[in-house]
């Protein structure tokens, strides 16, 4: 691979163990742009890639608490079979729907993380300190908004193939209310299951180049550490910013580059 693919490679993983997002937003225009590999492939070798190099750094986050348990096991499963559906459909869905999708999800992401919200947990719902999601009186009924994310994004993150972190971290801030590093976390432990299930859902149908994927995946592996022990430096304030500003900058990129 050239310097930038390397250069990339590290950033994915440095995006993954920060953010708990935004591997793919680089890893997808890397394997096309700076690797050569074609659209479809790249997008299932993204989702690989992002699915091991998450998956470690998620263990990393939950060992500091930053894991949700109980949101995680919801959204990752409703998320997995969302996505594992969107794949198969991505599989016959032109290149430009979606690369365009995948610019249109990260402006209104940006969007969401910089537009100022209240978030309020509702009553009936409690997320106690220790990674346990408390239901109150209604049984399941209340899981209703995240088994609904969990499917949606997942279908959208199938199809444009990421992890649906930049998605996902919004998600769990507003809609489960979250701390934004509980969320980072928590994202990861998603991210990983929906990889995984978004990348059996292409393979058989797209030619995989498991050498670039390795090298890729080692070098992001590396990066993920450096991300996961930056986030345990930065505000969470500071690490919505940056993130929101990063999404707007890609989005752009590829609408210049694609559709313009």
């Amino acid at each position: 691979m050239s310097i930038f693919a390397i250069l990339a490679s590290l950033a994915t993983g440095l995006m993954l163990g920060l953010f708990g997002s935004g591997g793919s937003i680089i890893t997808l225009p890397a394997l096309i742009y700076l690797v050569g590999v074609p659209a479809k492939p790249a997008i299932a070798m993204s989702l690989g890639i992002v699915a091991v190099t998450a998956a470690i750094s998620s263990v990393t986050h939950w060992r500091r608490g930053n894991v949700n348990v109980g949101v995680a096991a919801v959204f990752a499963l409703f998320g997995a079979i969302g996505t594992y559906g969107g794949a198969r459909i991505g599989v016959v869905t032109p290149v430009v729907v979606q690369l365009g999708l995948f610019a249109v999800i990260m402006y209104a992401a940006a969007w969401r993380m910089l537009k100022p919200a209240t978030v309020a947990v509702p009553a009936a719902t409690a997320i106690q300190g220790n990674g346990t999601l408390v239901l109150g009186g209604g049984g399941g009924t209340q899981m209703g908004p995240i088994v609904l994310h969990g499917l949606v994004v997942g279908v959208l993150t199938g199809m444009v193939g990421v992890g649906g972190g930049f998605l996902i971290v919004p998600a769990l801030v507003l809609l489960s209310g979250l701390p934004m590093k509980q969320a980072v976390g928590t994202s990861l432990v998603v991210v990983t299951a929906k990889s995984v299930a978004g990348f059996a859902g292409y393979v058989g149908a797209v030619a995989i180049d498991w050498g670039v994927m390795g090298l890729f995946t080692a070098i992001a592996v590396g990066g993920s550490f450096a991300g996961t022990f930056a986030a345990k430096h930065m505000s969470a304030d500071s690490m919505k910013r940056g993130f929101a500003v990063f999404l707007v900058v890609v989005a752009s990129y590829i609408v210049i580059k694609e559709l313009l």
